[in-house]
């Protein structure tokens, strides 16, 4: 450590470095929480750098802070908005409730980096302070939660565009294998045939249904609960702070922020949050399910369906030659069964607020923050690494589609249901095809059977119907 200053707070003096931004409030939470070596969210810090410009704004205008200190710490908090200062945020993700030592650490960042543009010495407190100052009319209480709830705003605004690179991939692969019927499986089973097209095309449009979910979530993150101070009611802040503090915020970060309906609801509950989660989770729920899928129809190739092949990307064993995994699809399911237990923390984090705040903010903010991280990450790696490259084995799907005996369905407005299923059983029974024992029964003649289950008639029954 390089030759330290002192500082004090409440419970007493520490030693910090000399170079350093952050100050004693944060040493402290560096030694009493060294649990996972994990940071927060850079969009955190950034959101926080914007909710901190827009609150000294409002002090100024407003008279909270005086020029002099509130144009040096608007400078400082805007240098932190653009990404400045990263590495001076030493506090664990897991940490005191509510989010106080993040925020002190902003606050300390800040104050110093506004003396050194004062002219004076870091840790000059007494000169610009970050609790008299830098944090003036504001707590953890609602500035956390404000900055947490527009850093998701972000983090889902890089997000969805990766959504729609796969969603994208996989409708050209719906087109490009439109012509091709296959046996359909409905509980494993044999079904009604379908197209290897419109089995892509239904991925992509699932994806397309959980995206149209995201603007109510984005609403409900919208409203923030910045200028209700410690439980609401906006003590010690001055008048019109809340409402002018808020409209700043929105006018910096380019989003459409209000100011809570019921400010004391917005400082008890952090339901916004759970939306938020819940959101990730249902979109995880599908990749999991399209990556699931793609596996199976790529199973083999000897022994599986085989239905289509994935790109070869890495060999799959240390000791069988040329086996080949789908390695990107059980990446993905990685990826998204985080995201759900994710999920499943962050919903314990948002029921377990308790009368006026709730202190695992910092919990529920760092998994929905990290989860829409790896996904955006990831998506368009997947979409590229592999379904792009996805290719149809057109010997396959034709063998399984003339097997299936689920096809003798198409039978039954012409023999009856009962019928039909004593030829498939027969079918099952002793090998012989549904088309073999309708002739040899004399069901059917072979000018029907090949109307009912020829080419064209099973192509056309991979369409929907009209």
């Amino acid at each position: 450590m390089a030759p330290g200053r002192v500082e004090q707070d409440s419970l007493g003096t520490r030693e910090v470095d000399a170079s350093a931004y952050y100050g004693i409030q944060t040493i402290r939470a560096r030694e009493n929480f060294p649990v996972s070596g994990l940071r927060i969210s850079r969009h955190l810090v950034r959101s926080y750098g914007y909710l901190k410009l827009a609150c000294a704004r409002a002090n100024v205008e407003l008279g909270g802070v005086d020029a002099r200190r509130g144009e040096a710490i608007q400078a400082a908090a805007k240098e932190l908005a653009e990404g400045r200062f990263a590495d001076q945020f030493l506090v664990d993700v897991f940490q005191a409730g509510a989010g106080t030592s993040t925020h002190m650490n902003v606050n300390e960042v800040l104050a110093n980096r506004a003396l050194e543009i004062l002219g004076k010495a870091r840790g000059d407190y007494e000169e610009l302070s970050p609790n008299d100052h830098v944090n003036r009319g504001q707590s953890t209480n609602d500035t956390y939660p404000s900055a947490a709830q527009v850093a998701v705003l972000v983090a889902f605004s890089e997000l969805v565009p990766a959504v729609r690179i796969l969603v994208e991939s996989l409708r050209k692969k719906g087109r490009e294998f439109e012509g091709l019927p296959k046996a359909g499986r409905t509980h494993l089973k044999d079904a009604m045939p379908v197209s290897l097209g419109a089995e892509f095309h239904a991925y992509a449009s699932a994806l397309e249904h959980v995206l149209e979910g995201l603007p109510a979530v984005e609403r409900a993150l919208a409203e923030i609960p910045l200028g209700g101070s410690a439980v609401g009611s906006g003590i010690n802040s001055k008048p019109g702070f809340r409402a002018r503090s808020v409209a700043l915020y929105a006018e910096l970060t380019g989003r459409a922020l209000v100011p809570a309906r019921d400010p004391f609801e917005t400082m008890q509950s952090r339901w916004p949050l759970g939306a938020a989660s819940a959101w990730l989770r249902a979109l995880a729920q599908e990749l999991v399910r399209i990556a699931n899928d793609l596996r199976l129809l790529s199973s083999g190739p000897a022994t599986g369906f085989d239905e289509i092949r994935l790109p070869e990307i890495q060999p799959g064993s240390s000791i069988m030659p040329a086996k080949v995994n789908p390695s990107a699809a059980e990446c993905l399911d990685m990826v998204a069964f985080h995201v759900q237990g994710a999920d499943l923390a962050t919903s314990l984090a948002v029921q377990a607020g308790q009368l006026e705040i709730n202190v695992m903010m910092p919990l529920a903010a760092f998994e929905i923050l990290f989860s829409a991280e790896i996904l955006t990450n990831y998506l368009p790696v997947f979409a590229r690494s592999c379904v792009d490259g996805i290719t149809a084995n057109g010997a396959a799907l034709e063998r399984y589609l003339l097997q299936s005996t689920a096809l003798a369905t198409v039978l039954t407005p012409k023999l009856g249901y009962l019928k039909v299923a004593e030829v498939i059983h027969e079918s099952a029974r002793t090998g012989e095809s549904v088309k073999a024992l309708l002739l040899r029964h004399g069901l059917l003649d072979a000018a029907e059977i090949e109307r009912l289950l020829g080419p064209e008639a099973l192509s056309q029954l991979a369409r929907p119907v009209p």
